[in-house]
Formats: C-alpha cells, structure tokens, sequence
C-alpha cells in the first residue's frame, strides 16, 4: 500500500469546451486513467482494467492553461483489485493579459480540482 504515481500535463486550449476556457470534468478522469495505468504496470507488471469509481468529486474548475498534477495512490490491494486513490491539482494557470499573452503564474498552494476513488482488475497471478 502506498504505492504512488504523478504525472504533470498542460492543458491545451484545444480542450476548452466552456466559457472562460473550461474543460470538462472528462478530462480529469481521462487522466486518472493514466495514473491508473502506470500504477498498475509498477505494482502489478499489467495495465489492469478500470473497473469503477465510487466517489469524484469536483472541487475546483480546470481551464485551458492550466497544468496538472495528476496522482494515483494505491490504498488497498485484493486477489485481484487494486482500490486507488486519485488527485488532479492545478499547480499552474495561464494569466494572459492584452501586454503579455503568454502569461502564467505558479500556484502556491496547488488548488485540488478534483479527486476520487477507483477500482482497477488486474489479471490473476499465475
């Protein structure tokens, strides 16, 4: 237990799908996806299956420009299930401006978009 994963991502403008350059909550989980992935390569030697969630929750928006911090965090492991913990924080955000179009500020702290809960399968041991 323990075992956990990060990835870092910049969210292009080409995801936006909102006024003020929202991003759908998908796209999130999209990434939990991936941390999952890897998490289950370094504990498992498979990708696994996602399986289920059984908690997200949205807790701040995610806007084009930002990057993430995407974490899995294995919280209990079965014969076959891998019970995972996941975490996306905006550790940075663009602030363009007229001058400076390409502006962006490091949060400090990271804000927490979102987190959740999931279950992956994984193959049995043979």
């Amino acid at each position: 237990m323990g075992t956990k994963v990060t990835h870092r991502r910049y969210v292009p403008y080409s995801h936006a799908h909102y006024a003020g350059n929202l991003v759908d909550g998908a796209y999130s989980l999209g990434l939990f996806g991936d941390v999952a992935t890897e998490l289950s390569i370094v504990n498992d030697g498979d990708e696994g299956l996602f399986a289920s969630y059984s908690d997200v929750q949205f807790r701040a928006p995610v806007r084009a420009g930002d990057v993430l911090e995407i974490s899995a965090e294995l919280v209990s492991s079965g014969t076959r299930s891998r019970v995972m913990h996941f975490t996306a924080y905006v550790v940075a955000r663009g602030a363009a401006t007229k001058e400076a179009p390409g502006a962006a500020e490091v949060l400090d702290p990271p804000l927490l978009a979102t987190e959740a809960t999931g279950t992956v399968v994984v193959p049995p041991r043979s």
